[in-house]
C-alpha cells in the first residue's frame, strides 16, 4: 500500500462505512475538520465517501472517523471498478441475508399468533417459552440489526443522534417492553399484556430490505464513474531497448514509447510518432464518429483504437491524464452542494432530536389522556413515531439527484464541475456565444474564387498561395491548404514584402503581384470600382475577400470564411426555445458578424469586442438583472467566463479548458449547451420533487404515527408498517433521481 503518512496536494478520498442518514454526514464532517492540517471536507452521503483537502496525517483522519463511530479507508488513485462493484454486491447480499433472517422469524411469529399457536404468557408453558423466545429474538436482532445498535451507541458517546438512534430506540424499546410484559405479566392491565417481538424483527427486516434496494438503486447513480474508470486499461505495451514489453499501467513513465494495436484501449495520454489510425473517443466526448490520428496527433487515455497500429510518446500519466482529470471533475461536482441543499442540511441536523422529543411527548400524552391500556397505547405510538421518521429520504434528496445528473452529463461529454453551476445553469436568462470556434468551426477555409481578365482559378490560387507562403497572416493557412487540395505547386517569389494590416507583395515569373485587402489596392493606386459589388456581396455572406492584382488591375478575389458549425442554428433555436436571450460577440467586423449571426438565427450581435470588453458586457447585462451564461473556448474568453454566472467552455478536454469554466463541453458541438441547461432545469425540478416528497412524508406520517386519527377514526399505525414506509421512502427518492438517467430534452 502507498505511504499514507502525509497527504499529497491532490485531495485525499476516504471511503466512509456506517453512515446511515444526513445526520451522519455532519458528524463525519465535524470529526474530519477537527484534524490538524485539514483545509476543507466534502462528505458525499450518496456514495459514502469523503474528500479532504489540505495537509493532514491520513492515519489521524481515519482515527478521527472511527472515534466518531464510523469506519474509513483510503481510496487510492483510480480504483478498480470491478473490486468496487464486488464490495457493493457483497454488502447487498449481507443486507438481503439479514432481511431474510429477520423476515422469516417475524413472519413465523405473526402466523403463530394469528392461529393462536403460542402459549399464553402467564401459563405454565409460557413461563419458560417466552423467556427463551425473548433470547432468540435478541439473537436475531443482533444479527439483523447489530450495526444499527453499535452505531447508535457510538453516536450516544459523542452526544449525537442519527437514523440508527431512532431505529435502535424503536426496536430496542419493543424488545424491552415485551420483556417487561413477560416478567410483570400479573401486574399489567389485560389489554397491555402483549409482546412485540414480531414487530421488532419485522421492522429490522423492512429497513434492511429498504437499504438493500437503496444500495442497488444508488449503485446505478455511480455508473458514469464506473464506466470512466473502466476505460483505464490495466497494462500497456512499451518499447524499451528495442523490445516491446507488456507492463502494468502504473509502470509507464513519461516520454516512453507506447505501442497500440488494433482494438486496444490507449493506456496514457500522448502524441503519435509513428503510424496512422482512427480512434473512438465517444466515451469521453459523446462524439460517435472516430477521429483520425496521424503523426503529431494527440491521443487520450481510455479511448479505443480502431484498425491501425501506431506508436506514441507518453506525455501524461497517472492522475495527470485527461481521463483522471475528468473523473476527478465529476467526483468534485458530485461531492459539491448546490444552494438548494443547504436548507435540507440544516433541517437534517436537528431532525433526529426533534423526533425523539416528539416521540417522548406522544408517549406522555397517550399515557395521560389515552384509553386503557394507556401504557400500551403510549408505547406503541411512541415507537411508531421513532421508526417512521428516519430522515434517510431527506438526506438523500439532493446528493442523489446531483450524482445522477453529473454522471449523465459526463456520459454525454459534458463536464459539470460543481453543484452550484448545475443549479445556476437552470436559472440563466441570457447566453452569450463567442463567434469563432463556438458558433463557427474556428478553421477558416477558402469559400469562393472569382477571376477577371481571363485568368484561371488555379492560376489565381497558385499565385496567392505562393505569396502567402512567406506570410504570418492568420488566413494564410487557409489559402495554402486550398492550394494543396488542388495539388498546385508553389512558384518561387522574389522581392517578397509583408505589409502588416494590408497584405503581401512579390514578383512571380517577372510579374509584380499584390495580394491583400482593399486598402492595399488603394495604396498602390489599383482601381477596385469594377469589383466593388463583388466585395460587398462577399461581406454580406460573412466572408473575408482578399484581392490579387497586377500593377494595373485586379485579376482575382479569394473569399475566405469561417463557416458556422452545422448544428449551430439548431442549438440556437433550442436555447431560444428554453426562453434564453441569445447574444453573439466577436472581435470581427460588424458586417461579417451580422452575416454569421443571421445564418445561426441570432438577432443580437456585438462586433469589434476585445476579450476584456466581453467581461464588461457580461457585467453590464448582470447589472440589468440578467443571469448570464458565457460560452467560449475556455482560454481566450477567460475573463468573461469568470465574470459570468455560469461559464461554459467548448474545448477538447485539455487540462486548461477543464480548469477555465464551470461547465466544459468535451466536443465542439454547440448542441451540448442547451442540453446542459435543460439537464440543470430537470435536476432542480427533480431535487424539489425529492425534498417535497421527503418533507411531506414526514409532515404527514409523524402525526399519523402519533395517533391523531385515533380519536376520529380509531386508526393507529402499526410499527411494522411504519418500518416499511420509512424504508420505501428512501427507495422512492433514489428511484425518482434515477429518472434523470433516461430523461429526453428535445
Amino acid at each position: 500500500m502507498a505511504d499514507m503518512s502525509v497527504m499529497a496536494a491532490q485531495p485525499l478520498r476516504l471511503s466512509i462505512l456506517g453512515m446511515s442518514c444526513a445526520g451522519c454526514v455532519g458528524a463525519v464532517e465535524s470529526a474530519l475538520q477537527a484534524v490538524d492540517g485539514v483545509a476543507g471536507v466534502a462528505v458525499n452521503f450518496a456514495d459514502h465517501s469523503a474528500e479532504i483537502t489540505g495537509v493532514a496525517d491520513a492515519t489521524a483522519l481515519i482515527k478521527a472517523v472511527k472515534a466518531a463511530g464510523y469506519d474509513a479507508a483510503v481510496m487510492e488513485g483510480l480504483e478498480d471498478p470491478d473490486a468496487t462493484e464486488a464490495l457493493e454486491r457483497q454488502r447487498h447480499r449481507q443486507l438481503l441475508n439479514k432481511t431474510k433472517a429477520a423476515g422469516a422469524f417475524g413472519l413465523l411469529l405473526m402466523l403463530a399468533e394469528h392461529f393462536n399457536a403460542l402459549p399464553d404468557i402467564g401459563s405454565a408453558t409460557g413461563s419458560w417459552f417466552w423467556p427463551e423466545l425473548a433470547l432468540l429474538t435478541l439473537g436475531i436482532m443482533n444479527y439483523s440489526g447489530g450495526h444499527f445498535y453499535s452505531n447508535a451507541y457510538q453516536s450516544l458517546l459523542h452526544r449525537q443522534a442519527n437514523m440508527d438512534t431512532l431505529i435502535a430506540l424503536g426496536t430496542g424499546s419493543a424488545w424491552l417492553y415485551s420483556c417487561v410484559v413477560i416478567d410483570y405479566y400479573a401486574w399489567l392491565p389485560a389489554l397491555a399484556k402483549h409482546a412485540y417481538f414480531e414487530a421488532a424483527v419485522m421492522i429490522l427486516a423492512f429497513i434492511n430490505f429498504g437499504s438493500a434496494l437503496e444500495l442497488q438503486a444508488r449503485g446505478k447513480t455511480s455508473q458514469a464513474i464506473r464506466q470512466l474508470l473502466g476505460l483505464q486499461p490495466r497494462s500497456a505495451r512499451v518499447v524499451r531497448n528495442g523490445q516491446e514489453l507488456d507492463v502494468a499501467i502504473d509502470q509507464v513513465g513519461l516520454g516512453e514509447i507506447v505501442r497500440v494495436r488494433p482494438g486496444e484501449k490507449i493506456a496514457v495520454d500522448g502524441e503519435l510518432v509513428e503510424g496512422y489510425s482512427s480512434v473512438d473517443e465517444s466515451m469521453l466526448t459523446g462524439e460517435p464518429l472516430p477521429v483520425e490520428k496521424t503523426i503529431g496527433s494527440t491521443v487520450v487515455a481510455g479511448t479505443l483504437n480502431q484498425t491501425g497500429s501506431f506508436l506514441y510518446t507518453a506525455t501524461r500519466i497517472g492522475r495527470d491524464t485527461v481521463l483522471a482529470q475528468i473523473i476527478n471533475s465529476v467526483r468534485q461536482a458530485q461531492n459539491s452542494k448546490p444552494t438548494i441543499a443547504r436548507l435540507a442540511d440544516k433541517i437534517s441536523a436537528v431532525f433526529v432530536p426533534i423526533i425523539i422529543a416528539l416521540s417522548l411527548l406522544t408517549f406522555l400524552m397517550w399515557l395521560a389522556l389515552g384509553p386503557e391500556p394507556a401504557l400500551g397505547y403510549a408505547f406503541i405510538t411512541a415507537m411508531t413515531v421513532l421508526v417512521i421518521a428516519c430522515p434517510c429520504a431527506l438526506g438523500l434528496a439532493t446528493p442523489i439527484s446531483v450524482m445522477v445528473a453529473v454522471g449523465r452529463a459526463a456520459q454525454s461529454g459534458i463536464l459539470i464541475r460543481n453543484g452550484e453551476a448545475l443549479q445556476s445553469a437552470g436559472h440563466l436568462s441570457c447566453i452569450i456565444l463567442d463567434k469563432t470556434g463556438t458558433v463557427t468551426q474556428g478553421k477558416p477555409t477558402v469559400a469562393a474564387i472569382e477571376t477577371f481578365g481571363g485568368y484561371s482559378q488555379d492560376t489565381v490560387l497558385q499565385w496567392a498561395a505562393s505569396l502567402e507562403a512567406g506570410s504570418e497572416h492568420p488566413l494564410a493557412g487557409s489559402i495554402l491548404a486550398a492550394a494543396g487540395q488542388h495539388q498546385l505547386e508553389l512558384e518561387k517569389v522574389q522581392q517578397f514584402q509583408s505589409m502588416t494590416g494590408f497584405g503581401v507583395a512579390g514578383v512571380i515569373n517577372g510579374q509584380p503581384l499584390y495580394f491583400g485587402n482593399k486598402a492595399l489596392m488603394d495604396n498602390q493606386g489599383i482601381a477596385v470600382a469594377d469589383v466593388g459589388n463583388k466585395l460587398e456581396a462577399f461581406s454580406v455572406l460573412g466572408q473575408t475577400p482578399m484581392l490579387l492584382a497586377t500593377e494595373n488591375s485586379v485579376i482575382g478575389i479569394i473569399a475566405v470564411s469561417d463557416p458556422i458549425k452545422n448544428d449551430s442554428p439548431q442549438a440556437v433555436a433550442q436555447l431560444q426555445q428554453l426562453g434564453l436571450r441569445v447574444i453573439m460577440v466577436t472581435g470581427d467586423n460588424a458586417s461579417t458578424a451580422r452575416a454569421i449571426a443571421r445564418q445561426a438565427g441570432i438577432s443580437e450581435v456585438h462586433a469589434h469586442v476585445l476579450p476584456d470588453d466581453k467581461a464588461k458586457l457580461v457585467k453590464s447585462l448582470q447589472q440589468q438583472g440578467e443571469k448570464v451564461g458565457m460560452v467560449g473556448d475556455g482560454i481566450n474568453d477567460a475573463p468573461a467566463l469568470a465574470q459570468a454566472d455560469v461559464g461554459l467552455a467548448i474545448g477538447t478536454g485539455t487540462d486548461i479548458a477543464i480548469e477555465s469554466a464551470d461547465v466544459v463541453i468535451l466536443q465542439g458541438s454547440l448542441l451540448k449547451i442547451p442540453e446542459a441547461i435543460a439537464l440543470s432545469k430537470a435536476t432542480i425540478a427533480n431535487i424539489k420533487q425529492n425534498l417535497f416528497g421527503a418533507f411531506i412524508y414526514n409532515v404527514v406520517s409523524v402525526p399519523i404515527a402519533a395517533g391523531v386519527l385515533y380519536p376520529l377514526f380509531g386508526i393507529l399505525l402499526n410499527p411494522m408498517i411504519a418500518g416499511a414506509a420509512m424504508a420505501l421512502s428512501s427507495v422512492t427518492v433514489v428511484s425518482n433521481a434515477n429518472r434523470l438517467r433516461w430523461i429526453k430534452f428535445f
